[in-house]
């Protein structure tokens, strides 16, 4: 088992099958030492947004909401480098991930709900899961998703 494997296993973390596309575009691409990977929906193991992934977040919303919904979208993130490179422990390092919202309205706790997506790299990477990134809300998503995240990764 690679040391990747090992440690999604011990966090308790089963990768989903890759979700396919939505449109006209690949799930991932690369340029040499770079892997950058489409944005991913929080799609669950069943292939479906479940309701609490769905809708906007506000004034007031809870940021455990949003958290869940950007760390859900990590997992696919995951997911689809696994397809792309099959061994994630071919992962150099998280150079970027670009996370957005669905908001109505303000909602001034958009890093710390990317932070679900950002810790989840870094549990399993360790320092090389640390990374630059972008969190922005939005007017609306793709299947009105809570939220979508994307990423770059240097790979071997």
């Amino acid at each position: 088992m690679s040391k990747t494997a090992a440690r999604l296993k011990e966090l308790g973390i089963e990768l989903p099958s890759p979700v396919p596309p939505v449109a006209n575009y690949v799930p991932y691409a690369r340029l040499g030492a770079m892997l950058v990977i489409s944005g991913q929906l929080p799609i669950g193991p069943d292939g479906k947004l479940a309701p609490a992934q769905i809708g906007k977040l506000g004034a007031g919303a809870d940021i455990e909401i949003g958290r869940a919904a950007a760390r859900l979208c990590a997992i696919n993130l995951l997911a689809q480098a696994k397809a792309a490179l099959n061994d994630l422990d071919r992962i150099k390092s998280v150079i970027r991930l670009g996370g957005f919202f669905n908001v109505a309205g303000p909602f001034d706790a958009l890093p710390q709900a990317m932070n679900g997506a950002s810790d989840l790299m870094a549990e399993v990477f360790g320092e090389a899961g640390r990374h630059a990134r972008t969190t922005v809300g939005v007017a609306h998503l793709p299947l009105n998703a809570l939220a979508e995240v994307e990423a770059m990764f240097e790979v071997a």
